[in-house]
């Protein structure tokens, strides 16, 4: 039985992406903030309590990681797969009004705990028995392109780009395969704000369509499943007609 840690697991994606997985045999351990959310959502899966923990983790914190990952070291053995999810935004403003601390809330959840994760999955892959892993990030269509008054989260993700490229090739002589999954609207809390009208690059506001969150975790779900000596490096999954591909 594989074993998988899901992070920002209490919501949207993460929790779309953790039941999908415990539905498909994997041990998972939820990570996230608080833990009512997450105990909710191993109750709502339907998990069998020996296949599913809950860890509240700030993945900004390095002392929180490293218990993360040692919890599920003792609780399961072994990993074999991290989907690094966790993210926060920041108000939707100019950048000139941005603060440092918003600025550094985002860089430090987003970018710096993703790398603590990364690091401490790579650790424990690549000393276990049979070795490897897989890690999956999740990069957003933020990866690829800006939307107006996002300068600390297009940043971040735009970094995990450089982070997951840079993971995959250092990971390789240990088995450790990482992939990066960009997603565009999907329907969650995060993305309400799609159906009711958001900025666009030409100053207009506009509705923009949503697909239901259940896509990406189906996505995320065959990722982790390829052996070791396959992987999805990049896929984008998005909702056919968002405003993405074009001139803007």
């Amino acid at each position: 039985m594989k074993t998988a840690i899901v992070t920002g697991a209490g919501s949207g994606i993460g929790r779309a992406v953790a039941t999908a997985l415990l539905q498909h045999g994997y041990r998972v351990a939820l990570a996230g903030r608080r833990r009512e959310p997450l105990e909710q959502a191993i109750a709502a899966a339907g998990a069998a309590p020996d296949a599913a923990l809950a860890v509240p983790t700030d993945v900004a914190n390095p002392e929180a990681v490293a218990a993360l990952f040692a919890e599920v070291k003792a609780r399961f053995g072994r990993l074999d797969v991290l989907f690094n999810n966790a993210g926060v935004n920041a108000p939707a403003v100019e950048m000139d009004e941005i603060t440092f601390e918003q600025w550094k809330s985002v860089v430090d959840v987003n970018l710096t705990g993703v790398f603590l994760c990364t690091q401490q999955a790579i650790r424990l892959m690549k000393s276990q028995s049979p070795r490897g892993g897989r890690i999956i990030n999740n990069g957003s269509i933020s990866a690829h392109a800006p939307r107006p008054y996002s300068a600390p989260y297009t940043a971040t993700k735009h970094a995990i780009t450089g982070l997951t490229k840079s993971t995959s090739l250092d990971g390789r002589k240990y088995d450790i395969a990482c992939g990066q999954i960009d997603i565009g609207n999907a329907s969650t809390d995060m993305a309400a704000r799609m159906a009711t009208g958001v900025p666009q690059a030409n100053g207009e506001i506009a509705v923009e369509p949503l697909m239901d969150v259940a896509h990406v975790a189906s996505a995320v779900v065959y990722m982790a499943g390829l052996p070791l000596d396959a992987n999805v490096q990049f896929m984008t999954i998005m909702a056919t007609k968002m405003p993405l591909v074009g001139r803007g």
